[in-house]
């Protein structure tokens, strides 16, 4: 997960050399179902351009071209036209009542009127939703003809990015363009991480980020916010633990209500059995110590019963306040499987784990069995557990659960293993690529702030470890991918510096997560189409 306990030095060499082996590898074709039920979607490049157009209205028009959005649309069928944008008259209905805050909101960036659930007229743009089940998640189409734009998809979420490429447009080109758009996302799953434990954010500068994904058509907001350093939401089960700079529950409210409103599910994480100081802190007989007393920063001693107690108490307590789907549960870097010999180091455990699991059991056994045990906890609450990837061990007695999402982030912590082995096992599997996708502040430990040209030229969701691709056969596992911010040196950077090193690798990240295919535009173009669509918000 973090870096914080790293103190392994890294090469960089090879990086461009095999940027141009990952780009070729790296390449995924997706089949789509269009919610017009109309096939497959575009075979190369970042969009494709249907030469099959008819007038609309008149052919004195030339052939419209696809509109410059980030991420690119993956095909566009052009026509002849005008195009469309907004006019005194222009308003935004929805014809399915459901889609009435997403027309609102953008009626409101567009500066027209919401004219409510009623049919469209000539100047306006209509929000639909098609038959439920046809049509890949999250996916839309977008009609431009006969001055007026219709939007419709088979689920909010896709009229709602229908609505994002609608508003880049005419901020990158002052129009819609005539003919019709067939999107959908390459990955259910396209995000960013934030660790709030390390460094506090003000929930404004966290709602500011939920604004900027959702326009980037991202969907997932990882909030990691207990560690050694703070515990930073208010708990009412154990305030005690509670760090005096946090966010209030009507806070963390606040900000769920925001991301729901924009198609963001909001993964909350409490890690164990390590980093858990800020817990450990508040109550020290918990804590792990060897055979001389000595303590283990942010490790809980797994053998005592009061440990689960509390970790479980935790977990259903933030289960309950978050509502989405999923919940993380840590699982990196145990710090008493760090030792050579953690039997001998920490007798306590190995006794537990021979107790629970048989006389072969180990350590390494009692620990795997505390992330089952926690998962349990996370399923009981309806939830998808996650857990960092080396959390999940080889060779012992116990294994981790099959259900659990591995989130990659590395392959050179204790027990971590190329993403290969966790593929090959059947695991589903999220990139967050600690080569590429991680912004630790300060950067420790030969990390460097990544940036978006390099994310957008050499990284896909394939390349999970380092600069390689896995096998283009393990693609379906990779569910996508998450950027992440690391607060190690808080102080290294100001929020409103953190908000600015990561805006174009978050537009990268986007990009490839939409559609992780070699884009058509250049790295320059890109950045400059980002950040004219930036100049509007």
């Amino acid at each position: 997960m973090s870096p914080s306990h790293r103190a392994t030095s890294r090469s960089r060499g090879a990086l461009v050399a095999g940027a141009a082996a990952t780009a070729a590898a790296a390449v995924t074709l997706t089949v789509v179902l269009w919610p017009d039920g109309s096939g497959s979607g575009p075979q190369n490049g970042s969009a494709s351009s249907r030469t099959d157009a008819s007038p609309s209205p008149s052919r004195s028009y030339p052939l419209s071209t696809t509109p410059r959005t980030v991420p690119a649309v993956r095909e566009h069928t052009p026509a002849r036209g005008p195009g469309w944008k907004p006019g005194k008259d222009s308003t935004v209905v929805a014809a399915d009542h459901q889609l009435a805050d997403e027309a609102q909101l953008l009626a409101k960036e567009l500066k027209i009127s919401y004219r409510g659930e009623t049919a469209a007229r000539a100047g306006d743009v209509e929000l639909a939703l098609g038959t439920p089940g046809k049509g890949t998640a999250e996916s839309y189409t977008l009609k431009t003809a006969d001055d007026r734009v219709t939007i419709s998809g088979p689920d909010e979420a896709g009229v709602f990015y229908g609505t994002r490429t609608l508003k880049q447009s005419l901020a990158a080109d002052g129009t819609v363009p005539e003919g019709v758009i067939r999107d959908a996302p390459d990955r259910p799953q396209r995000g960013f991480n934030l660790d709030i434990a390390r460094k506090y954010y003000t929930p404004a500068w966290i709602e500011d980020r939920l604004r900027e994904m959702a326009d980037l058509k991202l969907n997932q907001f990882g909030l990691h916010f207990s560690d050694d350093q703070a515990f930073r939401i208010e708990s009412e089960s154990h305030p005690e633990i509670v760090s005096p700079e946090h966010l209030t529950k009507a806070e963390v409210r606040d900000i769920l209500k925001l991301a729901a409103s924009l198609h963001i599910t909001v993964v909350a994480e409490i890690d164990s059995p390590g980093h858990l100081g800020a817990v450990l802190k508040a109550h020290p007989d918990l804590q792990l110590r060897n055979t001389q007393g000595t303590p283990r920063q942010g490790a809980i001693d797994i053998s005592k019963p009061q440990a689960a107690e509390i970790v479980d108490d935790l977990l259903r307590e933030y289960a309950e306040l978050f509502p989405g789907q999923w919940f993380h549960i840590g699982a990196d870097e145990y710090q008493a499987l760090t030792v050579s010999d953690p039997a001998s180091s920490y007798p306590q455990l190995a006794v537990a784990a021979r107790e629970k699991y048989g006389n072969g059991a180990t350590v390494q056994d009692l620990t795997e069995g505390w992330l089952n045990d926690r998962a349990a906890v996370v399923r009981e609450a309806e939830k998808i557990p996650k857990a960092w990837n080396d959390g999940f061990f080889s060779g012992g007695t116990v294994t981790a659960d099959k259900g659990i999402e591995v989130e990659y982030w590395t392959g050179k912590e204790i027990g971590a293993r190329p993403p290969q082995d966790y593929l090959a096992e059947g695991r589903k599997v999220v990139n967050l690529n600690d080569e590429f996708l991680y912004y630790v502040l300060g950067e420790p430990n030969n990390f460097v702030y990544p940036t978006g040209e390099r994310i957008y030229k050499q990284w896909t969701p394939l390349v999970l470890r380092g600069t390689e691709p896995v096998p283009e056969r393990y693609s379906k596992q990779i569910l996508g991918g998450r950027f992440a911010v690391w607060g190690d040196f808080p102080n290294a950077q100001t929020q409103a510096q953190v908000a600015d090193g990561i805006r174009m690798p978050l537009n990268a990240v986007s990009q490839k997560l939409w559609d992780p295919r070699k884009p058509e535009l250049s790295w320059a173009q890109f950045k400059k189409l980002a950040d004219e669509v930036d100049a509007s918000n």
